[in-house]
């Protein structure tokens, strides 16, 4: 007996507060209904945490309001098929408050409205991800054995990416290098730059591609920040550049000197990096992965093409590909916040003209005279809770919002009993 045709279906959805899409497959002509008149979904979407479970802390929406409804409007734009699952198609959609204002605490609107910040300045912004995975076949075993870029171990992630490559390509997202890196089944996905938006759109669908693409082939694929003690964390590295109607205001003089936007790029991310730790490194694991020694940085620092400080200001001959790259961010963050969060923060420090602190050659860990970036995920709520300037970049609804989603992360931790706690202390207190 044959497989019943594939089912035509369009997957209407909506980045969550951790940058997991959420939505609903509407069949093709209930999608077309939306495009003109949007549809109905619960608000339950904005205060759910990483398991599904309600955030009772929420009182104006949510569980504690009723679950009321949004109206999410479909971005046309971002309507793209599903490589791996014939007849479906995905689109992102953008919701709104029942009085038929946008919600503020949307991710992809967070974003929006950080790049209105460089846009007053006569810029957009060129963004791109770079994201370290965890690949492991059907057993939990990973692919590779935690050579960085080894020219054999790539090959043992072949099925994964010969399948990975046409369901990006499908969905408008470039995949433009790939290597392994020194962890086991660690894989490193290089995304090319795009504006605005669309830089962000691609790393959240990258995600959720990567993930059922994954499945499909019977892997399973995991954006953990640190996994495993003892092992390089999943980092997810963004770059970026201001681009005016001259070319690339991060471009260095021909003599090498930079330029004073890339000066006050890096003095305002610099400035406000502790409290963007809260939206670069989200959860509790995230700052595991923030050790010395594993190309995670631990100071508020930056250097020329140095990769131990938290900025790495890459200068080139190509004007075009002079950037900043920040290596704070881990894997697990929502892209974003965490691009909203950066752009945000430079926008500010070429606004106000600011200037870094000296640049760091050499070994940034070692360095204790610099300041000590977060920890933890309670030390950075800390830190976002004592910087005003960077909520209001933010946006201080949102803001509001963002923080009681982690002490939510906090308190669920608070909770929970581990293993090692039982092995450490049951027999010796």
């Amino acid at each position: 007996m044959s497989d019943p045709p594939p089912s035509d279906f369009v997957l209407l959805g909506v980045p969550d507060v951790n940058g997991s899409i959420r939505g609903k497959a509407f069949r093709p002509a209930a999608f077309e209904s939306s495009l003109r008149d949007g549809v109905a979904q619960t608000d339950l979407l904005l205060a759910l945490d990483p398991v599904d479970i309600p955030i009772s802390d929420y009182e104006a929406f949510g569980i504690r309001a009723g679950a009321s409804d949004l109206v999410v409007r479909p971005e046309p734009e971002t309507l793209h098929e599903m490589h791996w699952r014939p007849g479906w198609r995905i689109c992102l959609g953008t919701p709104y408050w029942a009085n038929g204002s946008v919600c503020e605490y949307a991710s992809r609107e967070v974003l929006r409205a950080a790049l209105e910040g460089p846009a007053r300045l006569g810029y957009r912004v060129l963004a791109a991800f770079e994201y370290e995975i965890r690949i492991r076949d059907g057993e939990g075993r990973p692919l590779s054995s935690g050579i960085s870029y080894s020219a054999s171990e790539i090959q043992r992630f072949g099925t994964f990416v010969d399948r990975l490559v046409p369901a990006l390509d499908a969905m408008g997202v470039e995949l433009t290098a790939v290597h392994t890196e020194a962890g086991p089944g660690l894989l490193e996905l290089n995304l090319a730059p795009r504006y605005g938006l669309e830089a962000a759109d691609n790393a959240a669908l990258l995600k959720f591609a990567v993930k059922e693409v994954a499945t499909s082939a019977g892997l399973t694929a995991s954006f953990l920040a640190k996994p495993a003690a003892g092992e390089e964390g999943s980092s997810g590295h963004i770059h970026f550049s201001f681009w005016g109607e001259s070319g690339n205001a991060f471009a260095a003089s021909p003599d090498g000197d930079l330029p004073a936007t890339v000066r006050g790029a890096v003095g305002g991310t610099l400035e406000h990096l502790a409290a963007a730790s809260l939206l670069l490194n989200p959860t509790i694991n995230s700052y595991k992965r923030l050790v010395p020694g594993f190309f995670a940085p631990v100071n508020a620092s930056w250097g020329l093409d140095n990769r131990s400080a938290a900025v790495r200001v890459i200068r080139s001959n190509d004007a075009g590909k002079c950037r900043i790259e920040c290596r704070r961010p881990g894997a697990d963050a929502n892209p974003y916040l965490a691009l909203a969060a950066l752009v945000a923060s430079a926008a500010d420090g070429i606004a106000r003209g600011a200037e870094p602190p000296p640049l760091v050659s050499g070994d940034a860990y070692a360095r204790a005279d610099l300041p000590a970036l977060p920890g933890s995920l309670e030390a950075a709520l800390v830190a976002f809770e004592a910087d005003a300037p960077f909520r209001r970049l933010l946006g201080d609804r949102f803001s509001a919002y963002y923080a009681v989603s982690r002490r939510w992360e906090l308190k669920a931790w608070q909770q929970v009993v581990t293993d090692w706690e039982r092995e450490r202390y049951e027999r010796a207190v």
